[in-house]
């Protein structure tokens, strides 16, 4: 009935107002409208290819619309005249038909006709234009009152609208700018428009870099409004470039550039130099088994540096060598042992030249002056002569007054006896202290003489001898091994009933003497059954069932006990402890705790109980975990004091799960808990932020336009695969774990790649794994430069630049020297319970991890819900993880100029949870595990 009177009402205004007569017989009804337009009235920054549209609120007479009653015109504001902005402000209600009147907008002088094509579809018509639209223009489009509905109905009065097209595009700046001098040789070239482009119009086509008429080669990248060439190798020294966007760089709209826009730049001339040397300038004394060095101030071309270009004399008699160069250092190692009291030279020749080519401008020279060494003498032994109460697992050890030739040192120049009976044992030497260690292979005998001797036999590194034997004594001890300590100590309370008895004594200790008889636990004369186990110092007593709550126990060690020189206790060692009384277990803490909100949906529920309990009561039956009354399926584990209920699959988005430890769960004694504990938490998706690596983090190692190469067998790369735009060939030392092929294996480099290896051709390489790998090397120099000092600024330096030793919270961290070393001890990385914690780390030169030695290996450790995949290191030059192997790496490494993991020959198995990326050089590994995080 509602419906009814309201068309009733309709028509009857239609009645009452009509609609303006035509030819036709005219039929009442409702009057034709525009209730559209596309563009809408006012829009700017149209398009130039833009079809218009105009929509009516009922079906119109198609033959009504036509070039003549539907146009599009260019238009200039006329003066006085209202803008499109003020359009509402000047219509009018026509008191017939209840229409809006826009025609005030015909204030805008017509300034010529749009040629179009209209058709008519449903309740739209359109204008397409047979030509593109004029750039930065104002359109007026009108549609005339000589448009009718299919009742011949016109439409009341004109309607008009307005519309901009978008405007042309121009650069606004460079970088370089123009004319710039002394630019950097790895210089990104990047041109900032003023407005969005089109992405597709910035090619190596439309963006070129030139010197001279040759073209550089490079990739190109856009983002936002500024567009950026990568050379693909540094450019030259002090040479004049020139940049070109050119007319077919287009915005969104498809307006191009009206000119082509050029500019130049010229490089920075720096020939590397020698910034210092070992042995210093005029350095003396220098040891006869120097390895000398020279430190550049560049990395420099390991070509370059040869017995060539890297010489050592004395007088006019060259040296026989070998050369050696990492990092920027070179090594120049000496076949032979330098004569003493004797002057070198040394020389880097102009030979010696930089990446980019750029020779030293002059021959480096400099000298020094090896020592006058003596005959050797032992100035130091332990124990010293004479010495009383040696233990019986003593080390013995001689220091000499120079460094000794080691293959001199041996179980026939250093020797032990007891009498004449020689003591059986191991000799090593120790250069750095120039200490030899004589090692007994069993202990020393108690109370007894013995006499090391080192003979003439031992020679230092030029060869002289000892002038004559050296000899010293010392006696053992008479000591009986005494108990130290035990756990439980004498007289303790409040004893756990699982507690394991323990006893540690003061010397190493016969294990075979150390058993049930001669250690024993008591509970008045009753003897408690148990298991003995002895290492180290500590010997063990595990009952075999729990003790009884508030009870004394006796434990005793008795003189059956011998230290491994068969001497025994010199009398029993008794202690006693009690336990506690324990009341029924409660839960003391979940996690999460009771009302959390934002738990994870792939959480570990845990409950910690006030005591030990038995893990057997600890089941799906008594710790359960329900969705309102459905229960979640997973499993149980216990650990310490702790109940963890592992669910089978994620948990529900935004659900409340309700979590109940039963009376069915108890302590060690059997006591159950009091009453159900319950508790509940909210989940919530923890959505990880998207990668800026893209397509380059599904890989482990990405060797630039140089290859990757693994010399160890144990090398691994796991969850992901390794690449390089450069041939197949470059590749050495790896299986496909995908397709099987082999690159280059040997049986000591045999490297498994679980997510495939993509390279250029030859075969296996294939057309497609080069193009994977060419957009691969774009996405990675794109996520360089997003984490660079000049796209992330603003980087403190929290230790000088050693990041070892230190716990640091997400944030921005730049070398204010240039380099970063982890060399001080681990760095801890603290994410604060924040799972999606971002750390980046800048460094214009190297990144160093580790230092020299089996036991220099460092580590970076996370905490708090830190993850390996938000860490990330912006390397300006290269990067060296743990020369001497061992240890773990964290986090996305992007090295201009190569990467390296330990060292060939090392066995050590060197760990990075991350990736290894290189610009423009190779990545290298020795028995190196590279875990690759999900993106």
């Amino acid at each position: 009935m509602k419906k009814l009177l309201t068309t009733l009402a309709i028509v009857s205004v239609g009645i009452i107002a009509g609609c303006q007569k035509d030819s036709f017989q005219e039929i009442i009804g409702v009057c034709p409208v525009v209730v559209s337009t596309n563009p809408i009235d006012g829009a700017s920054g149209i398009r130039l290819d833009k079809i218009i549209t105009v929509t009516f609120n009922e079906k119109m007479n198609p033959e009504t619309i036509t070039n003549t009653s539907f146009i599009i015109q260019e238009t200039t504001p006329k003066a006085g005249a209202i803008s499109s902005s003020d359009t509402n402000a000047t219509k009018e209600t026509d008191p017939k038909a209840g229409i809006i009147s826009n025609t005030n907008k015909a204030a805008s002088q017509a300034t010529g006709l749009v040629e179009g094509i209209i058709s008519y579809s449903g309740l739209t018509a359109t204008f397409t234009p047979t030509s593109t639209l004029t750039p930065n223009t104002n359109y007026t489009g009108r549609i005339k009152t000589v448009v009718k509905d299919l009742m011949g109905n016109a439409l009341q009065v004109e309607y008009v609208w307005t519309f901009t097209t978008s405007a042309t595009p121009t650069v606004t700046l460079t970088d370089p700018e123009n004319n710039t001098t002394n630019v950097n040789l790895n210089k990104t070239v990047s041109a900032t428009f003023n407005m969005s482009m089109d992405s597709l119009t910035l090619t190596a086509t439309t963006f070129t870099l030139k010197q001279g008429a040759t073209l550089v080669e490079g990739m190109i990248s856009y983002y936002g409004s500024t567009v950026i060439f990568t050379p693909a190798i540094p450019l030259l020294p002090n040479t004049l470039y020139t940049g070109t966007i050119t007319t077919g760089a287009s915005n969104k709209a498809g307006i191009p550039m009206v000119n082509n826009y050029v500019w130049t730049f010229t490089t920075a001339l720096m020939p590397p130099t020698v910034i210092s040397t070992d042995p210093a300038i005029n350095a003396t004394n220098v040891v006869l088994n120097k390895v000398v060095s020279a430190n550049f101030s560049v990395p420099m071309d390991p070509a370059t540096l040869t017995t060539t270009s890297f010489t050592l004399k004395q007088g006019t008699a060259s040296i026989a060598g070998t050369v050696a160069y990492s990092g920027s250092t070179a090594t120049f190692t000496s076949s032979a042992p330098l004569a003493p009291n004797t002057v070198y030279t040394g020389t880097i020749t102009t030979g010696a030249k930089n990446i980019s080519g750029t020779a030293l401008a002059n021959d480096y020279v400099w000298s020094f002056t090896t020592g006058t060494f003596p005959a050797p003498t032992v100035i130091s032994t332990d124990p010293i002569n004479n010495a009383t109460g040696v233990g019986f697992n003593k080390i013995v050890a001689a220091t000499f007054s120079v460094p000794m030739d080691a293959s001199t040192l041996t179980t026939a120049t250093v020797t032990l006896k007891h009498g004449t009976t020689l003591v059986a044992g191991v000799v090593t030497y120790n250069g750095a202290t120039a200490t030899t260690f004589f090692t007994p292979s069993i202990a020393l005998l108690p109370n007894t003489v013995y006499t090391g001797t080192i003979t003439t036999g031992a020679k230092n590194v030029v060869g002289t001898p000892l002038a004559s034997d050296y000899v010293w004594t010392f006696t053992t001890a008479l000591t009986p091994p005494t108990v130290i300590s035990t756990n439980p100590e004498n007289n303790a309370t409040d004893v756990t009933l699982n507690k394991v008895v323990s006893a540690i004594f003061s010397a190493p200790m016969n294990s075979t003497t150390i058993t049930g008889t001669t250690f024993t636990l008591k509970q008045g004369t009753n003897s408690v059954a148990g298991t003995i186990a002895y290492s180290g110092s500590t010997a063990t007593f595990t009952p075999s069932v729990p003790l009884t709550p508030n009870t004394v126990y006796t434990g005793t060690i008795t003189t059956g006990a011998k230290n491994v020189s068969g001497t025994p206790l010199a009398s029993n060692y008794v202690w006693s402890f009690k336990t506690g009384t324990f009341a029924a277990p409660t839960v003391i803490y979940t996690d999460p705790i009771n009302g959390a909100t934002g738990v994870g949906l792939n959480k570990v529920v845990a409950a910690v109980f006030s005591v030990p309990m038995d893990a057997s009561t600890l089941t799906t039956a008594s710790f359960t975990i329900k969705n309102g009354t459905t229960s979640v399926i997973g499993i149980i584990s216990y650990s310490g004091s702790t109940a963890s209920f592992t669910p089978n699959i994620a948990l529900t988005d935004n659900t409340v799960y309700t979590c109940t430890i039963t009376t069915g769960a108890k302590n060690v004694l059997g006591t159950p808990l009091a009453n159900d504990y319950v508790w509940s938490f909210t989940t919530l998706q923890i959505t990880p932020p998207p990668s800026i690596l893209k397509s380059a983090a599904d890989f482990g190692a990405f060797g630039g336009n140089a290859g990757v190469t693994n010399q160890g067998l144990n090398t691994v790369i796991n969850n992901g695969g390794i690449s390089t735009t450069a041939a197949s060939t470059l590749i050495t030392g790896f299986h496909d774990g995908l397709t099987n092929d082999v690159y280059t294996e040997t049986p000591l480099n045999r490297g498994l790649v679980t997510g495939g290896i993509f390279a250029a051709p030859p075969a296996p390489g294939t057309a497609t794994s080069a193009e994977i790998a060419r957009v691969a090397l774009l996405d990675a120099n794109a996520a360089y430069l997003s984490i660079s000092p000049a796209s992330k600024p603003g980087g403190i330096d929290p230790g000088a630049g050693e990041l070892g030793g230190l716990v640091l919270a997400p944030g921005i961290y730049k070398s204010a020297s240039g380099t970063f070393n982890i060399s001080n001890g681990n760095l801890t990385l603290d994410a604060k319970g924040d799972p999606n914690a971002v750390w980046i780390f800048q460094t214009a030169a190297g990144l160093t991890v580790g230092i020299a030695g089996p036991t220099g290996a460092r580590s970076v450790i996370m905490i708090n819900g830190g993850k390996a995949n938000n860490v990330y290191w912006y390397v300006g030059s290269a990067a060296t993880i743990n020369g001497a192997g061992g240890g773990t790496m964290v986090g996305n490494i992007i090295a201009y100029s190569g990467v390296t993991f330990s060292t060939p020959g090392v066995a050590k198995l060197t760990t990075l949870n991350g990736r290894a990326i290189s610009l423009v050089a190779s990545v290298t590994m020795v028995n190196t595990i590279i875990n690759v995080p999900n993106p």
